[in-house]
């Protein structure tokens, strides 16, 4: 009986959980929609594919998925490039290579990726999506990219001080941003409301009063909106453009999504995220999204911090969530034309900031400053240029930064009597190159006639640092100077061809004589070679052994 009741207890609190998550994924799924110059449709739909679709699959407990903030701004370029009609056909085949990477079970590969590179692809996500979404908050149309976003935002704000309109419009919306940082400090039953659906009420409430004329939400009949690609959509595959977008599509879902199961599984203490299982239904929720002309999906954190903290237990809340959505668009449409757009574009500006976390620059600044670099640097191509081109140079200076970091190669410098000596230890590389160029040169211009190179220490040497160090000694030599040269892994020294030098004598063997007397090297020998050959007994504990 005890068992009966706990499961039903865990049935209750589930459904419980997914009419929070679908309270708060309602808004969200038409403000991507919005952000992304699709119709509102498209979101939801996108969200009844995360919930129905991808939510049944066993990958992930807990994880909501639905369409992302994250990807507005990609979605959005896409659409203004290449149109509505070729974004189906971009989302289907991200959604089989989804499906492909998980079945070659590369799930885990995402986790390799450099949390700075991943921090700094999500600031560099957030900063345009808060610039993009300040217009919207004041029914007007963003100028372009996001450059052009940050340099119009003061005839924006010059804008909104002579329309009152648009004032109100705008207030609504920064209500709606400071409704969202601080309503889940209200205390009591009134504080597990999600933020945005207050926000939305409110807004709901002012745009019905007299007098108020702000932009609200165009909704029309949900499967109608549904764009099956064709023919002619298909035949764009030729294009680099549409290649492009589909390897980016699929890259920056899959990391968003794996990364997102990683921070949820921070979240509860129940099973754990199966990679490569949840990166397939990633793909599977995709590839449906795809031929209905829908939204790219991705795992969310905002929907499935929700579902954690509502106290899901089971993958049936993210599932039902999708359920929910799809009755309220088919039943009650003429609710959504109540929204206005500014409270909308507010929950993303919201959303916006929390991708951006300036909180966590500081932070990486106080643990490691070259990542402090990789981050910003990342940051700054994605709102510069695009979010491809940004991730690309994020993960090109983090190889670089490990790279630097895994070459350290310590150099010794100094003079004894005629000889400039230079001994190194560590990796070297050719990130190293200019380090061993001036330890080389310096040794050179010493003015002594000997040069002793010791490279014993080094555990690895590549090419461009032995091609340098080899062809240096052939300079040298060919101008006189003695060099020795001992290489890692050598168990002789290399020496210029000269004068041969004095054998040193052989120790005799037990039972055989020495051709001729002569004296053990003296303590000031260059080189010492050891006769490994066992010694006589009479000399076992001579103070050269053990």
């Amino acid at each position: 009986m005890g068992g009966m009741g706990g499961a039903k207890g865990d049935l209750l609190t589930d459904i419980t959980a997914s009419l929070v998550v679908f309270l708060v994924a309602l808004p969200l799924c038409i403000g991507v929609a919005v952000a992304s110059g699709v119709p509102a449709e498209l979101g939801i739909i996108s969200g009844v594919i995360g919930g129905l679709v991808v939510g049944a699959v066993r990958g992930s407990t807990l994880q909501v998925s639905g369409p992302a903030a994250g990807l507005a701004a990609l979605v959005a370029e896409t659409v203004a490039e290449v149109g509505v009609a070729m974004l189906g056909v971009i989302v289907l085949f991200a959604g089989l290579l989804q499906i492909v990477l998980g079945l070659v079970r590369l799930g885990r590969m995402f986790q390799a990726i450099s949390v700075a590179v991943v921090q700094g692809m999500l600031a560099g996500i957030g900063v345009p999506l808060m610039f993009s979404q300040a217009y919207p908050m004041a029914d007007a149309k963003a100028p372009g990219s996001a450059l052009e976003n940050m340099a119009g935002i003061p005839g924006l704000l010059a804008g909104v001080l002579t329309n009152a309109q648009a004032m109100i419009a705008m207030l609504l919306g920064v209500v709606t941003v400071v409704l969202s940082f601080v309503w889940k400090k209200v205390p009591g039953p009134a504080g597990k409301i999600p933020a945005a659906l207050v926000a939305v009420g409110i807004g709901m409430v002012v745009a019905a009063l007299p007098g108020v004329d702000v932009k609200t939400l165009q909704v029309g009949n949900l499967l109608n909106s549904v764009q099956v690609p064709g023919a002619e959509q298909f035949a764009g595959l030729a294009d680099g453009t549409i290649i492009t977008a589909i390897l980016t599509f699929t890259v920056i879902a899959s990391a968003e999504s794996l990364f997102t199961a990683a921070a949820v599984d921070r979240m509860h203490n129940g099973p754990r995220t199966r990679y490569n299982t949840e990166l397939i239904a990633q793909g599977v929720g995709n590839t449906v999204a795809g031929i209905l002309g829908a939204l790219p999906i991705t795992a969310v954190v905002a929907r499935s911090s929700a579902n954690v903290q509502a106290g899901a237990k089971t993958r049936l809340s993210r599932t039902l969530h999708g359920l929910w959505l799809l009755l309220f668009a088919l039943l009650l449409p003429q609710v959504l034309a109540l929204i206005p757009i500014s409270v909308l574009a507010g929950v993303l500006v919201h959303s916006g900031w929390k991708l951006f976390g300036p909180a966590e620059f500081p932070k990486m600044w106080r643990q490691d400053r070259g990542e402090f670099a990789v981050m910003t640097l990342t940051m700054l191509v994605i709102v510069a240029t695009a979010l491809l081109e940004g991730v690309l140079f994020g993960l090109a200076a983090g190889i670089v930064l490990a790279a630097l970091r895994m070459s350290q190669t310590v150099i010794r410098q100094h003079v004894e009597q005629d000889t400039a000596k230079v001994v190194m230890a560590g990796n070297a590389t050719f990130l190293r190159l200019p380090k061993v160029i001036d330890a080389l040169e310096a040794a050179a211009a010493s003015g002594k006639p000997r040069i002793r190179l010791d490279l014993t220490g080094v555990t690895h040497l590549d090419h461009a640092c032995r091609n340098q160090v080899e062809e240096f000694t052939a300079q040298q030599r060919g101008l006189g100077l003695r060099v020795e040269l001992l290489m890692p892994g050598e168990a002789r020294q290399d020496v210029d061809p000269g004068p041969a030098p004095t054998p040193l004598p052989r120790r005799p063997v037990h039972g055989e004589e020495a051709a001729e007397p002569a004296p053990w090297p003296t303590a000031d020998a260059e080189w010492f070679y050891l006769d490994t050959r066992p010694l006589p007994e009479e000399h076992a504990r001579s103070p050269l052994v053990g």
